[in-house]
């Protein structure tokens, strides 16, 4: 069940998170990927946002960055997320009998130096782990 506020609102940091999503998403479409799906949920796990980026499934984990104090976005997703969003991945590859290219990609939202959003992609993030 999600979290909600006592006013039925989403929590706030559940708010935070559908705004970097979206941000994400409008980001990637300005790259040319196509939106598929967001929040595909399985028994095993969450995928952000799926794309398709001429003919490749692209499952895109979306990180939100309020600083970069803590590490950026690559090293946020340990090797358990990691797993996780493999198994997800490919329940829904099953579940859509979706074959063809696939790829895991990370977008980190951050606050940029003049206080912009900035958008940190990483391609293949999970290519050699």
């Amino acid at each position: 069940m999600t979290p909600r506020a006592p006013t039925g609102e989403l929590a706030p940091h559940l708010r935070t998170g559908q705004r970097a999503e979206e941000q994400a998403r409008d980001f990637l479409e300005r790259q040319g990927l196509r939106f598929l799906e967001r929040n595909f949920r399985a028994r095993v796990g969450e995928i952000d946002l799926i794309m398709d980026d001429g003919g490749t499934r692209v499952f895109v984990e979306v990180r939100f960055r309020r600083n970069r104090r803590y590490g950026g976005a690559l090293e946020s997703v340990d090797r358990k997320k990691r797993a996780r969003l493999l198994a997800t991945a490919q329940w829904y590859l099953g579940s859509h009998r979706t074959t063809g290219p696939a790829r895991f990609d990370v977008v980190a939202v951050e606050p940029g130096p003049n206080g912009d959003t900035c958008f940190v992609w990483i391609k293949n993030a999970l290519e050699d782990g």
